[in-house]
């Protein structure tokens, strides 16, 4: 089993930033694919931005140029930078990992942390 603790959401307003962090824990795994993701009210879960283990990037259209997906391999740990924020990105973000145990794949999810922006 991984465990993903999430940290770093918040209220903040228009324009404003934050910085999300999400720690994979779990004997005996290695942490492949790792992202973000969010959900809004009355709304589905969807993508916001993914990393690979290697480092590869991919981002929702609608926060290029203004969210960074970073990790530490080392640390397992996924950071997700925020800026520019507006209030449309306020939802409940979730962070996600592909974790693998003995040829397994397994999908993990973080709590959520909540991020409100106000206008």
């Amino acid at each position: 089993q991984v465990q993903l603790v999430e940290s770093g959401g918040g209220l903040v307003q228009a324009g404003g930033s934050l910085r999300l962090s999400c720690a994979a824990s779990g004997s005996g795994f290695s942490i492949n694919d790792m992202g973000w993701y969010r959900q809004a009210p009355g709304k589905q879960r969807e993508l916001v931005a993914g990393i690979t283990s290697g480092g590869r990037t991919n981002y929702a259209d609608f926060v290029k140029g203004r969210f960074t997906i970073s990790r530490s391999n080392a640390k397992n740990t996924v950071y997700l930078q925020m800026n520019s924020l507006r209030p449309e990105d306020t939802a409940v973000y979730y962070c996600n990992a592909v974790a693998v145990r003995l040829g397994y794949y397994y999908d993990s999810w973080g709590q959520g942390t909540q991020v409100t922006v106000s206008s």
